[in-house]
């Protein structure tokens, strides 16, 4: 499938006829009759932050199966802090190739924040540096 049907099928302009990349264990619900159950690896702030829109959404994912939660997290508007350290490379890849489809669908972006440490934020979502803007050359930090 190229680039544009796989884009157009993920925006639901065209029918997805390829299903190699969905995991089958998401096709029906879990035993217990929860559909979804929190991974220990998807960690998110609590109820009062999630009252006031101050949440932010850690992943480890251990492979591309596990994009989904990211997704999810991020179309419900959770910035989304990806650690990528413990995937394969090419896992790894496609993972960051997800997600920059996912920011750039939704209207958001992508930074990396470290080596295989991406933020992804929503559209409304402000991201602030830790650049002082107004330093002095002479300022605080000279030494000589």
């Amino acid at each position: 499938m190229g680039s544009v049907r796989k884009a157009s099928a993920w925006l639901g302009l065209v029918e997805d006829n390829d299903e190699r990349y969905y995991d089958d264990e998401y096709a029906e619900p879990a035993e217990n009759g929860d559909a979804w159950v929190t991974d220990p690896r998807v960690r998110v702030a609590s109820e009062s932050a999630r009252e006031e829109g101050r949440r932010i959404a850690t992943v480890s994912p251990d492979g591309f199966g596990d994009a989904r939660a990211i997704g999810e997290l991020f179309r419900d508007g959770v910035p989304v802090i990806m650690n990528l350290t413990s995937m394969e490379p090419d896992d790894a890849k496609r993972v960051v190739d997800f997600a920059a489809g996912l920011t750039f669908g939704l209207r958001g972006s992508i930074e990396r924040v470290a080596t295989r440490v991406f933020l992804l934020t929503p559209a409304d979502t402000q991201i602030v540096t830790g650049e002082p803007g107004g330093r002095a050359e002479n300022g605080f930090f000279n030494q000589s």
